[in-house]
């Protein structure tokens, strides 16, 4: 069993920052890929940024240059800094990772809670 537990949602102004983090605890798994999703009001739930265990990214479009996704593999968490935010961004942000059991095959994902990021104009 994995258990995600996402922090660093919040109130703040279009151009301020934010820091996500989300971290993975458990025994006996090890984690691949990890990424940040968000669902806004209205709307269907979107990738936002992912890091793969080699170290490579991807970001939606809309977030391309303002944020930055990074993983600590010790602590088995991944962190979302968010940059020059804008109100589009508001959304709860949810924290999706990829593990393998040990001596198991396959992947299974988990996520975490979602941690709510309001951006005011």
């Amino acid at each position: 069993q994995v258990l995600l537990v996402a922090s660093g949602g919040g109130l703040v102004q279009a151009g301020g920052s934010l820091r996500l983090s989300c971290a993975a605890s458990g025994s006996g798994f090890s984690v691949n890929n990890m990424g940040w999703y968000r669902q806004a009001p209205g709307k269907q739930r979107e990738l936002v940024a992912r890091i793969t265990t080699g170290g490579s990214t991807n970001y939606a479009d809309s977030v391309k240059g303002r944020f930055t996704v990074s993983r600590d593999n010790p602590k088995n968490t991944v962190y979302l800094q968010m940059m020059s935010l804008k109100p589009e961004d508001t959304a709860v942000y949810y924290c999706n990772v990829d593990a393998r059991r040990y001596l198991a095959t396959g992947v299974i994902s988990y996520w975490g809670q979602g941690t709510q990021v309001t951006v005011s104009s």
